[in-house]
């Protein structure tokens, strides 16, 4: 018997039908949320703003709305630092974050404090100022090799951070800083805390659109495998990589993301959600409302839309 590599899927997706039923879905939807306005540039985003795109693994390209205007990464940065973190082919990571699901918001210091300074998974706030400081360890620039991966997979050189939003993040980042003074007192820092964080709101500061993100995010709907060929992960690191975003990468909404889309993701406060179907494409829907798990309610209409109509759960 074959093993299974993945979902198998019969037939060709019309991926042009399926952007403008997204976007027929989603119109009512538009604007509705909250902007993350606990950090000061995030809350003056217009939130009146969609965008969807869809790349493909065949190199097909769809998109809709407001798909090429830039929004800050956020969280969705952390998955990009994890995948740079186990290229390096080191498991010792695992040592230092757990792969749970939180069932806390992302940046409780009380879950953290009981499990004794591990964080539940990489995708919340613990957890990836954990694999920067390991990122930092490896590179001496751990933001630099998330910004050089992120313009190499988007195929835009110039992608940059924005220094309002960095500037945001630092000024509102006491309980990040509590979280990482919590790790470095149980030893499970290896970075000076303020290096680390900086490399931290710096990545989450970057600025991208979805139609670049989800041409990034085919990084994971092909296993592992570069936009120019070479390879990044192994396969097998990847299959876990999309285990880790269908099981935590929305937060501790994650549950009913796997009820409702049945794709990995991976959202951010910024407003962006990755999806990956695996072996075929990679979507991004952006709206800048959330809701009160702190995931884009629109992009999640979007997301959800999507896989029903496509046929393209996992599941």
């Amino acid at each position: 018997m074959t093993a299974s590599t993945g979902p198998t899927f019969e037939y060709t997706p019309d991926y042009a039908e399926i952007t403008r039923r997204v976007m027929s879905a989603v119109a009512p939807h538009i604007g509705a949320g909250q902007v993350a306005d606990y950090i000061p540039d995030l809350g003056r985003v217009d939130p009146h703003q969609f965008g969807f795109a869809i790349a493909t693994v065949d190199g097909d390209f769809h998109s809709g709305g407001d798909a090429d205007v830039p929004f800050a990464l956020e969280s969705i940065s952390k998955l990009f630092s994890l995948a740079l973190v186990l290229g390096h082919d080191d498991k010792t990571i695992w040592n230092r974050v757990h792969r749970e699901p939180s069932g806390e918001p992302f940046n409780s210091l009380i879950q953290l404090e009981l499990e004794l300074g591990i964080p539940r998974n990489p995708f919340i706030n613990p957890g990836a100022i954990v694999v920067t400081d390991q990122l930092l360890s490896y590179t001496g620039d751990a933001f630099e090799a998330v910004r050089g991966l992120l313009r190499a997979e988007t195929g835009n050189p110039y992608l940059h951070l924005d220094g309002v939003t960095e500037g945001s993040e630092a000024r509102t980042g006491d309980r990040n800083r509590a979280l990482a003074y919590l790790m470095a007192d149980f030893d499970n820092m290896i970075g000076p805390v303020p290096e680390v964080l900086d490399h931290y709101f710096r990545q989450c500061s970057i600025m991208i659109t979805a139609s670049e993100l989800a041409r990034a995010g085919l990084l994971f709907a092909r296993h592992g495998e570069r936009a120019d060929g070479t390879r990044l992960i192994r396969r097998a690191e990847a299959r876990r990589i999309n285990a880790l975003m269908l099981t935590c990468g929305t937060y501790d909404e994650a549950g009913e993301f796997a009820y409702r889309v049945g794709l990995p993701c991976k959202s951010g406060v910024g407003g962006g959600i990755l999806a990956v179907v695996p072996d075929r494409c990679a979507v991004v829907g952006w709206g800048p409302g959330l809701d009160v798990k702190g995931n884009s309610v629109s992009a999640t209409i979007a997301l959800e839309t999507f896989a029903a109509t496509g046929g393209l759960s996992i599941f």
